[in-house]
């Protein structure tokens, strides 16, 4: 009896500090960037950045719709884990993203890890943009890094636990999150390969055109193949070629223009958030850019979707 109650005391004691390594290890992440180099900060591009700051859709999530200062956070977006606020990423000393390094920007984006080390949520979208090149990443910054600096001070997201430990992310990323860089399919051609870098990490499409599990995660089987349950609540198309629910009639010219001008082939406009996708992201695009965009969707599996039904 004695030897068991012995065991027991040793059992309970190791599982409380492996469970406490564990609660280490999620709530301090390693993630090891290297520092960036000199020639590659000189480098840096601002016009390049501007470009895939469209590209990227930064001020879709990061501005106020109405009256907000450009990038100075704000907006809060409703999901099924509660609401979450955006954050401030002007240059701003105290309450933006301005006392930033090169490696701090990156390993925001590539892993989802801020410069204190906490997990930020899946929220925000650096499970597409880990995909970043790291010149991209560099560009991206230094072309945010010459607009104004907004003092507005970050507000708290509500969301009820589990959902709101940052440390518990650490776990879903084990299970959801495959960080790094894009990798170019050797065997399509650069169009191709430019379009699924523009949907699968700049323009991160998947993040809302995709259904998610019940932890929140992209079911990549599913990719592109549209929701009922977007952002607000919202009906979400099906991006792939399926000729009865997705793009299959469009494909050949028609999604070009949508990209470019919001106009549909029946003479109709896009509404809700898509219009600010294309007002403020892909209308900024070169024409190159979206038709790569479009070979990219056509190339992909025709899945149908019930995304207009009813709930």
């Amino acid at each position: 009896m004695k030897k068991y109650k012995r065991f027991t005391v040793v059992g309970t004691v190791g599982l409380l500090i492996g469970g406490l390594v564990v609660y280490y290890w999620a709530a301090n992440p390693a993630t090891e960037i290297s520092p960036v180099s000199p020639e590659a900060v000189a480098d840096a591009s601002i016009e390049r950045g501007q470009y895939l700051y469209y590209a990227a859709g930064c001020q879709n999530c990061h501005t106020q719709p109405k009256g907000g200062k450009l990038l100075a956070g704000g907006r809060r977006l409703k999901t099924p884990f509660g609401e979450f606020v955006t954050p401030n990423i002007t240059p701003d000393l105290e309450f933006g993203i301005g006392a930033w390094r090169d490696e701090d920007f990156i390993r925001a984006l590539r892993y989802g890890v801020s410069p204190r080390g906490e997990h930020y949520f899946p929220v925000f979208p650096y499970t597409s943009y880990s995909a970043m090149s790291d010149r991209d990443m560099l560009d991206l910054k230094a072309y945010l890094f010459s607009l104004p600096a907004v003092a507005r001070a970050n507000q708290a997201h509500a969301v009820s636990p589990p959902f709101g430990w940052r440390f518990a992310v650490a776990f879903w990323k084990m299970l959801f999150f495959d960080p790094g860089p894009f990798q170019a399919t050797s065997a399509q051609n650069a169009q191709w390969n430019r379009g699924a870098y523009l949907v699968r990490a700049l323009g991160h499409c998947g993040e809302c055109h995709t259904p998610r599990n019940v932890l929140g995660a992209m079911d990549n089987s599913r990719e592109l193949s549209g929701t009922k349950n977007g952002p607000e609540g919202g009906k979400i198309p099906n991006l792939t070629p399926d000729r009865e629910t997705g793009l299959g009639k469009w494909l050949g010219g028609d999604v070009v223009t949508v990209l470019e001008m919001g106009m549909l082939p029946d003479g109709d406009f896009v509404g809700s958030v898509m219009t600010e996708v294309v007002d403020n992201a892909t209308s900024h695009l070169s024409d190159e850019d979206r038709k790569a965009i479009e070979v990219y969707l056509g190339s992909r599996p025709h899945i149908k979707s019930d995304w207009r039904d009813k709930k």
